[in-house]
Order: structure tokens, then sequence, then C-alpha cells
């Protein structure tokens, strides 16, 4: 589902309005591209479980590492939300 990076990156930036999310690179972590802090990634769990109904547990929180790994975790997700 091609909308999941897109649905990953709003997210992202409600949460860091001041981050540039236009050039993201996939395969790079998200932390080492953005100035996100540990919060900030529990911001993302939380919106996409509030916004989607997508449940992500703790455990599986570094699969969520960067814009790929996302794609990959929350695509099956969202096809069986």
């Amino acid at each position: 589902m091609a909308n999941v990076r897109q649905i990953v990156v709003d997210i992202i930036s409600d949460i860091a309005p001041d981050e540039d999310v236009t050039n993201l690179d996939d395969s790079v972590s998200l932390r080492e591209q953005l100035d996100l802090d540990s919060m900030d990634f529990l911001d993302i769990v939380m919106e996409l479980r509030k916004r989607h109904k997508v449940e992500v547990p703790q455990e599986d929180y570094p699969k969520l590492a960067t814009l790929e790994s996302c794609v990959s975790y929350l695509t099956p997700k969202f096809v069986t939300a």
C-alpha cells in the first residue's frame, strides 16, 4: 500500500512541523535524518493508533526505525485494519 509511507510522513510532519520531510531517505534511520526524540517517536506510535487504529507493541518499535521498515511493518496492519 503506497499511501502507508505518506501516512507516516504526514504524522511526522504534524509532530515535528519544523522538520523538512520532503527529501527523506527511506533506508536511513528517521532519527538520523530528523531531530526526533523518544517522546516524538511515542507520539508517532500514538497517532497511528488514534488516527488509524493501528497498534504497535513496544517490542516492535525497532521495526519503525526507517520509512522503509515502517512501510514493511505497517502495510499488513492497514490491510487488516
